[in-house]
């Protein structure tokens, strides 16, 4: 039964360390995360300034519909001043 645990451990251990490894080369080898391929540094800025542009006019939008400042109502047909 020791044994059996000590295997377990021993297995855990080298499971772990060779997740640790895969994550270092795949880290190390350039393999960008935040950049696509053959994108420059100015064009990854631009299209982060405008995913931020576009998210906060969604977020405005959102509010303006929770608050109903979009659109006056169509109830009626009588227009209020």
């Amino acid at each position: 039964m020791k044994d059996l645990k000590k295997l377990n451990s021993n297995v855990l251990r080298l499971c772990l360390i060779a997740l640790f490894l895969c994550a270092f080369a795949v880290g190390i080898s350039g393999c960008g995360f935040f950049t696509q391929p053959g994108e420059t540094a100015i064009e990854g800025k631009r299209r982060h300034n405008r995913t931020l542009r576009i998210n906060r006019q969604l977020f405005m939008a959102d509010v303006d519909t929770f608050f109903m400042l979009g659109e006056p109502s169509k109830l009626t047909e009588y227009r209020i001043p």
